[in-house]
């Protein structure tokens, strides 16, 4: 299907059956097949710059903040001290750059399993890939999975941002790989992973929190709107190793002038919160899980 047509950009994606998303583009920045996805970079007419694997739009310069800070900064800030960080995939840099904000954080640890991500972020995304040039980080390119399975109670937080379950990302999105996140925790630690889209993935969401409930003491499911996603929002799971974590509530609290300096667009205590008061389809799907 030409996914090109009269100046647009078409997502047609299986895991929103019957529906696509059309971006209006100036340009295509770059394009190559790498060994791992294909890999597009777009100068849309609004969005700004995007971002597109295998077809799915990752991230556009319009909204990507959310995504951003959300993933990041609901599990940070419920760890009473997060100091060692490891983030699994996110090669555009995004989360690397909002991690790094925490001042709490020293160490981040990041494994991207495509190098060539890296590389065209940082020449066509360098807002999102300055998180890479952060002294906090240290970039592994290698698979994520094989990466985790080494490093036994070595962190505090872990966020997986990873692509939807296609392709590399398909193993990020079982219970051993869970198992190894687990394993990879000190006491007390928390996890995060992109849990897909509430909307027409019931299945998808519902089984990665089925597997947390499974492997954590406690566990929490929230969202967030990102208009350029399926359905314009995703979904997180979080599981933690402290059963009396509360994930709604945020041990770590900023004021308004410290979310301002540190260029904070969408995260805020009251977000946090809004964000795990799930509308009754979601929490009947998870009950069910």
């Amino acid at each position: 299907m030409d996914l090109f047509k009269k100046s647009w950009f078409t997502e047609v994606y299986d895991m929103s059956p019957g529906m696509c998303l059309s971006i209006e583009i100036d340009k295509v920045l770059h394009h190559e097949v790498t060994k791992y996805q294909d890999i597009l970079l777009l100068e849309t007419k609004n969005c700004g710059r995007a971002l597109v694997l295998d077809g799915i739009i990752q991230c556009t310069e319009f909204d990507e903040f959310s995504y951003q800070e959300m993933i990041s900064f609901l599990p940070l800030c419920c760890h009473p001290d997060p100091k060692k960080v490891l983030i699994v995939g996110g090669g555009d840099g995004g989360v690397a750059r909002e991690v790094v904000k925490h001042p709490s954080v020293e160490l981040v640890d990041q494994v991207e399993i495509d190098g060539r991500v890296i590389d065209l972020c940082k020449e066509y995304l360098p807002s999102m890939a300055v998180g890479f040039t952060h002294p906090k980080l240290k970039l592994h390119v290698a698979d994520g999975f094989a990466f985790v399975r080494n490093r036994l109670h070595n962190y505090d937080v872990i966020i997986t941002d990873s692509s939807d379950p296609v392709g590399p990302a398909v193993p990020l999105f079982q219970l051993e790989y869970f198992q190894l996140l687990r394993n990879a925790l000190k006491p007390g630690g928390i996890i995060c992973s992109q849990a897909s889209n509430p909307w027409s993935k019931t299945k998808e969401y519902a089984d990665v929190y089925k597997i947390c409930k499974q492997l954590f003491p406690s566990v929490g499911f929230a969202y967030t709107s990102v208009p350029t996603y399926p359905n314009g929002i995703i979904g997180f799971a979080l599981g933690s190793l402290n059963k009396q974590t509360n994930f709604k509530e945020p041990i770590g609290v900023f004021k308004e002038e410290e979310l301002s300096s540190m260029k904070m667009k969408y995260y805020n205590e009251d977000v946090h919160q809004a964000a795990f008061s799930l509308p009754n389809f979601i929490r009947q799907a998870l009950k069910e899980s």
